[in-house]
């Protein structure tokens, strides 16, 4: 598999820009392009999803631990032609405290991808050439093929570049000129998402693709990108191939949290005469947009039938639903437009009075309290919403501290948190999570078939949560 890691010395160097171009301007040549992104970041995976046409995949390291990246890579990579994995922050930053986990130099010697970094040149001539000699010698393992120098500011500035890396011996493989135009808006938590600017990502993918077409040397990245060796992994699925005993979620706990007729790749209540597959409606639209896609795969491969609504615009849950999952996204800024779906936040309180499993991630969890910024939510929560001048940022390590309809008390999982809300009180009577790590600390909350928490978690990293899920749905068919 042809592969690229597409990584810069810092964050705001460009990496999206470039990546997001290159992706589309080889998909436009008629490759199919797998694209992926290193860290748990939702955002960058919907640009990447636009300009190749596939699902944009995490790659996280710390989420998922590095065991598992080469065969979610694999997975999401299977029958395409080039593979473009983008970085996190500056290619050797990853996870505080813990050297190089998930950072995206270790993401690129696990996948023994040839490196291109990405340059901010716009405040620098030939000190460029000791900045990439620094990156091309600190780590011998990560293997720098080259560079793109990104926001030139002339003919003249970029013949001072070109000359200080070629002394350095480091072939340039394009050159980007400042194009403020192509930028895409952001806000409080990065990018705007593609799906609350769809007309204009469209045009801003295309308007990098022809910024990266006309800079950059694609016939020369596409040679570097076949000098990867062979990965030699098996690639990861959702199926029945996958045993429980290769679930590889950090520092299990030895008690299963399965049922002995949860085997992996069976369908949920199969044994017990159980009829139709349980539908399991997944939030989506402008105000829910972060999700992975493995999760969807991996409750398709527990037996359930995963059917999409948008709490902007739909009134109703999804004909059937025996199973709710609210991921996270900016309910904040839709705040009015969800209050005033009254229809389905009723619908979705009963559903969860009933007793229903809902599972429910940052933006789920505000959209089931009773308020978010004064305006009523579903009121599922006996706790209210608002937003806040501080960002909460970070990997966390967690124990289940209740039995859920996703884990047992006492599994442990890997997450993160990434918010500007504060949600009071911060846990209920049965918290969701015990933090271990960086700070000690409970949160979310457990009643009945609910499990609502900041936490964002990959459930590739533990597919027993999507077993139990679909066998909490599954048992409401």
């Amino acid at each position: 598999m042809p592969r690229l890691v597409i990584a810069a010395p810092s964050s705001g160097s460009g990496k999206t820009t470039v990546a997001t171009g290159l992706m589309a301007a080889f998909a436009e040549r008629g490759l199919a392009v797998s694209p992926h992104k290193a860290g748990p970041d939702y955002i960058d995976p919907g640009y990447h999803a636009l300009a190749t046409g596939r699902p944009g995949r995490n790659l996280d390291a710390f989420m998922c631990g590095p065991e598992l990246v080469a065969p979610l890579f694999a997975h999401g990579a299977a029958g395409c032609d080039l593979a473009l994995v983008e970085g996190v922050m500056g290619l050797y930053d990853g996870a505080a405290g813990r050297g190089e986990l998930a950072s995206t130099a270790q993401v690129a010697k696990l996948l023994r991808a040839p490196v291109v970094l990405v340059v901010d040149a716009s405040s620098q001539s030939r000190s460029v050439a000791a900045l990439v000699h620094g990156f091309a010698s600190f780590d011998p393992r990560v293997r720098l093929g080259g560079v793109i120098l990104n926001k030139v500011g002339s003919d003249r500035h970029e013949v001072m570049l070109r000359e200080a890396l070629e002394e350095a011996g480091m072939p340039v493989l394009g050159v980007l000129r400042r194009a403020p135009q192509v930028a895409a808006p952001s806000r409080h938590l990065g990018l705007v998402p593609v799906a609350e600017r769809r007309a204009d990502a469209v045009a801003a993918v295309a308007a990098l693709a022809d910024q990266v077409r006309a800079g950059c040397d694609l016939e020369a990245l596409m040679a570097l990108a076949r000098t990867a060796p062979p990965l030699e992994c098996e690639a990861w699925s959702p199926g029945s191939e996958w045993e429980a005993g290769r679930d590889h979620g950090r520092d299990r706990t030895p008690t299963p949290d399965q049922a002995p007729d949860q085997a992996p790749g069976r369908a949920p209540g199969q044994g017990r005469g159980a009829g139709r597959r349980p539908v399991v409606a997944v939030a989506g639209g402008a105000a829910f947009t972060f999700s992975y896609a493995e999760h969807a795969e991996l409750l398709t491969a527990a037996g359930a039938e995963v059917v999409t609504f948008d709490p902007l615009r739909d009134e109703a849950l999804p004909e059937g639903t025996t199973g709710l999952v609210i991921g996270g996204g900016f309910p904040e800024v839709y705040a009015p437009e969800l209050s005033a779906n009254a229809p389905l936040r009723r619908a979705v309180a009963d559903f969860a009075a009933a007793g229903g499993p809902v599972a429910a991630e940052c933006a789920g969890l505000l959209y089931l309290a009773r308020s978010l910024d004064g305006k009523p939510m579903c009121g599922v929560l006996d706790a209210d919403a608002r937003m806040s001048e501080r960002l909460t940022l970070g990997y966390r390590e967690a124990v289940a501290v209740s039995d859920s309809a996703l884990a047992l008390a006492g599994t442990r999982l890997r997450g993160h948190e990434f918010h500007r809300t504060v949600i009071e009180p911060g846990a209920g009577a049965a918290p969701a999570w015990g933090f271990t790590h960086p700070e000690r600390r409970v949160e979310g909350f457990v009643q009945g078939g609910v499990h609502a928490s900041y936490l964002h978690t990959h459930w590739a990293a533990r597919r027993s949560v999507a077993r139990r899920f679909a066998e909490a749905a599954a048992a409401r068919s």
